[in-house]
């Protein structure tokens, strides 16, 4: 994935624009999109960030390796932001996965829950952003509760994805359970 978004680069410059790509697991960024060929900016490995969702806006998202370096970025709508952050979760939930023969469960079901937390406050922040444009002052806001919709269908879609793996993770470690209760008293 590539595109542009605002970082935020300090207090005197700001929020600057900056070309970004998203590839194999790596958040990189230029200065522009021509400025490609001539190396990134900066870069984080995902897997390493928390990732953060702005509850106070709709287009923030803030990535963090705690205790060393956190980035600040925007979007141009929410539902770009969405993309972002898909992507970003979706890359820490198969490394999550594929890592899951050496994690212990329990470490594995907890990574799962603050994802579902990321999504949580998303979805509460889009059904906010619906009721919003329906309450509007002149009248219902159809173009803004269509894209707000759209977005809000997209967040319960990955939330539910979510929730699934959840589950699964949970029955395997039910089942992991079983076996070890299972060869202890084989072994009596």
């Amino acid at each position: 994935m590539e595109g542009t978004l605002w970082k935020w680069t300090n207090y005197w410059n700001g929020w600057q624009t900056r070309w970004f790509v998203y590839e194999n697991g790596i958040l990189s960024y230029y200065k522009s999109k021509e400025d490609v060929s001539q190396g990134c900016k900066g870069s984080m490995k995902i897997s390493a960030c928390e990732i953060n969702a702005s509850t106070t806006d709709m287009t923030r998202v803030d990535l963090g390796i705690p205790g060393e370096r956190h980035i600040y970025l925007k979007a141009a709508t929410m539902l770009e932001r969405q993309s972002w952050i898909s992507q970003f979760e979706s890359a820490k939930s198969f490394r999550r996965s594929s890592l899951e023969c050496q994690e212990i469960l329990p470490s594995a079901l907890k990574s799962k829950k603050s994802e579902l937390r990321v999504y949580c406050d998303l979805l509460m922040q889009q059904v906010h952003t619906v009721k919003m444009a329906i309450n509007s002052e002149n009248g219902p806001e159809v173009l803004k509760m269509d894209e707000a919709t759209r977005l809000l269908g997209a967040t319960c879609n990955t939330f539910i994805n979510t929730l699934e793996e959840c589950m699964k993770l949970a029955n395997s470690s039910i089942m992991y359970e079983q076996m070890q209760t299972l060869d202890v008293t084989s072994h009596r």
